[in-house]
């Protein structure tokens, strides 16, 4: 499917994609990395902005103990500026406001506030490195080539979108799992980006006020990809420990900022995480964005080369894998040699229609309920 539209790019330093190169031969996956991180501005006809995301939604703001990224992507997060900035009202344009509270409060603090609204912010440099955690979480089995690995994709955005699509490259049956009520929110935006993360998926209508279905997926998925906050899913007892594992399963678990006390509940976007993780543009005292949401693609690339190490030791092991902490092992990285990444993906299918394949997929679990390998 072609998607036409201004070609334009982002800029990334190249020992960045060296090392997003360096990671997608590691796992085997064919790909150009160059596309997977700036595959979307692209697509859609955005520009690093300094201090402003590529996106429009982040901005990069400073105060006296440091520098911070907020993201103001969706309408409740417009909805808490007054909340935040502790006004009455924000009229129009909330960036005046957030920027005074910022250089007033001072980052730390406006970032404490911000998270306790359930906001996405980063102060910078605030999250170190972290390779992906391994858990044991059941049976491993012997391992066996990806063609036919059954993926229960339940991620939105674009970091899980982005490992699910990069496994069925390789030969895995990708099911994407949202509701009617909250869909995936890429949706509703530019369909080319939608498109291009979940082009060749299958597509499954869940309830999940009525779980049933979506627990005898999971109870027979190779591969589960989540990237909700942990609790989300286990209070409808639908998390890892709570459905009953198929031998092998690797259940993939990705986050804005890890799974561990606080952090657990924080919200993030690409762009926020990478400040969080320090990885940025320009120079210490005046700091601009890397590429575009940098920390999903590098946390997508990096959660599939995860995927398949668990695969090949058998699986059964719970994999959590937080973006900042993959923004922050680039962070150390040299800047001074930008490049422009103007690679414009090839979509060729359409993103499946919502609940579009549920009889299939339907079909797929009673299949191996009835005789599980």
């Amino acid at each position: 499917m072609t998607h036409n539209g201004p070609v334009t790019s982002v800029r990334i330093p190249a020992a960045v994609l060296e090392r997003a190169r360096s990671t997608a031969a590691r796992a085997g996956i064919a790909a150009d990395t160059d596309e997977l991180l700036g595959g979307r501005a692209a697509l859609l006809g955005l520009r690093s902005g300094g201090r402003v995301s590529a996106g429009g939604a982040s901005r990069l703001m400073a105060a006296h103990d440091g520098w911070c990224a907020l993201t103001l992507s969706r309408p409740d997060d417009i909805a808490a500026v007054p909340a935040l900035v502790e006004a009455d009202a924000v009229v129009g344009d909330p960036w005046p406001a957030v920027e005074r509270n910022v250089h007033d409060r001072g980052v730390v603090a406006f970032a404490e506030r911000a998270r306790l609204l359930g906001l996405p912010v980063g102060v910078l440099g605030e999250t170190g490195s972290a390779a992906p955690v391994f858990r044991r979480s059941g049976d491993p089995v012997q391992p066996c080539g990806l063609t036919g690995l059954l993926v229960a994709d339940l991620s939105s955005m674009w970091a899980g979108p982005l490992c699910g699509q990069l496994l069925a490259r390789a030969g895995a049956t990708v099911v994407k799992v949202e509701s009617a009520t909250r869909p995936d929110g890429t949706r509703q935006g530019p369909p080319a980006f939608f498109d291009w993360m979940n082009g060749g998926k299958l597509s499954y209508r869940a309830d999940f006020t009525r779980p049933d279905g979506v627990r005898r997926l999971l109870a027979v998925a190779d591969v589960v990809i989540e990237s909700s906050r942990p609790a989300a899913l286990e209070r409808r007892g639908l998390g890892p420990a709570d459905v009953p594992a198929r031998h092998g399963r690797i259940w993939l678990r990705v986050t804005g900022h890890g799974t561990a006390g606080d952090r657990a509940d924080w919200v993030a976007f690409g762009d926020d995480a990478a400040v969080s993780g320090g990885l940025v543009g320009g120079s210490a005292d005046a700091p601009e964005f890397c590429g575009d949401a940098i920390a999903d693609p590098l946390t997508g690339l990096h959660a599939a080369l995860a995927v398949l190490e668990s695969h090949a030791r058998g699986g059964g092991e719970l994999v959590e894998i937080s973006m900042a902490a993959v923004a922050a092992g680039y962070a150390g990285l040299p800047g001074d040699d930008e490049r422009d990444c103007a690679a414009t993906p090839s979509v060729p299918d359409s993103g499946p229609e919502l609940g579009s394949d549920n009889d299939v997929v339907d079909r797929l679990v009673a299949d191996r309920l009835a005789a599980p390998c």
